[in-house]
């Protein structure tokens, strides 16, 4: 049972979401919330402490405080948000690296958890109908968030060997979606005009997010550590039924022009995206969520429909700047066209 909780990346939203879940439960003695800025957001009966997880200090501060549950929630998906992708990464994956050493050396450690995602998987035109927990992708992400994720989960493995006393769960979530939180993907769904694969719609599965932050606090506190476990709402729903549900329009945009066309998009700062996002547009992912039913004992509130249908309200009608949104989106994507019909020219040459 958990008493000392540490908890990393508390001053990103889900961090803070996480937190004061968290300190709801009376059994939680002490929480340890540490970032290396101070949380914009109320955290609750977290104690904030600021501390850089790349730094040795990390170490120190599990030790003293006599740490026995370490909750890893700063794995970091948009750049942007990170200060560029050269910080995102050394976060992700170098952060994660030195956290781990520092568990190593905690003698009293007995829990860890991971918030990972469902990038992992990757996405691609091969993949099952649902991935569960034991199977490999079929394309392995290439770069970004699923990258990093792939790699962060690989140092897990080798902490488990190191540390088998130590129980681990690592939560393989789904996008997460609703009313506060911004990603990725829904600066994507707010987009005035949408570029979307042309001749696909993607399955999507997204995670509510007061369903992640509960299901992270199980992982946490139960009764035991459960291994690799994917977390989604029940149900899909298609790319276009999204669009349809926020109101926004559809710009159809051939596959090979998409990863260009998302690039120009990032660089505007309209949305942060990657090629493996757009990749995941087109063929979309499922996963099988029967061991967070039947190990982890975890059942959403939420269902993707329901988890996205709270999260559309809060995307404005009108957005500032729209004009100039859908001009350099069909700047774009016209850019993209040409270059994508000077390619096929020149291969028949």
């Amino acid at each position: 049972m958990a008493s000392v909780v540490l908890v990393t990346g508390v001053s990103r939203y889900m961090g803070g979401v996480f937190a004061r879940a968290l300190g709801a439960v009376d059994s939680v003695e002490r929480i340890i919330g540490v970032d290396v800025v101070p949380p914009p957001h109320p955290i609750g009966r977290t104690e904030f402490v600021r501390a850089d997880i790349r730094n040795p200090m990390i170490g120190k501060i599990i030790g003293q405080a006599g740490v026995d549950t370490v909750v890893h929630m700063n794995v970091i998906a948009t750049p942007l948000s990170a200060g560029g992708r050269v910080s995102q990464k050394e976060i992700n994956v170098i952060g994660t690296m030195q956290l781990l050493a520092a568990c190593q050396k905690a003698e009293g450690l007995q829990r860890l958890v991971v918030k990972s995602s469902a990038a992992v998987y990757g996405s691609s035109p091969r993949d099952p109908a649902m991935f569960t927990e034991e199977m490999s992708p079929k394309a392995l992400p290439r770069a970004g968030f699923g990258k990093d994720s792939v790699e962060v989960e690989g140092y897990v493995r080798g902490f488990a060997r190191r540390r088998p006393d130590v129980g681990i769960t690592t939560l393989r979530l789904a996008n997460i979606i609703g009313p506060g939180i911004r990603t990725s993907m829904t600066d994507y769904f707010a987009l005035p005009l949408i570029p979307a694969p042309l001749g696909f719609d993607a399955r999507l599965q997204f995670v509510h997010e007061t369903d992640a932050a509960s299901c992270l606090v199980l992982a946490a506190t139960g009764p035991k550590a459960v291994g690799n476990v994917n977390v989604a709402g029940a149900g899909v729903i298609t790319l276009m039924q999204a669009a349809a549900m926020v109101g926004r329009p559809i710009f159809p945009v051939p596959l090979p022009a998409a990863g260009f066309l998302g690039g120009v998009v990032k660089r505007a700062g309209l949305a942060d995206f990657s090629d493996d996002q757009m990749q995941y547009l087109a063929f979309g992912r499922g996963l099988d969520t029967t061991r967070m039913r039947e190990v982890l004992r975890f059942e959403p509130l939420y269902s993707t429909r329901a988890a996205f249908l709270d999260f559309a309200p809060h995307v404005t009608a009108v957005i500032p700047g729209a004009a100039s949104a859908v001009s350099v989106v069909q700047g774009a994507a016209g850019s993209a066209a040409n270059a994508l019909v000077h390619a096929l020219n020149g291969r028949g040459a």
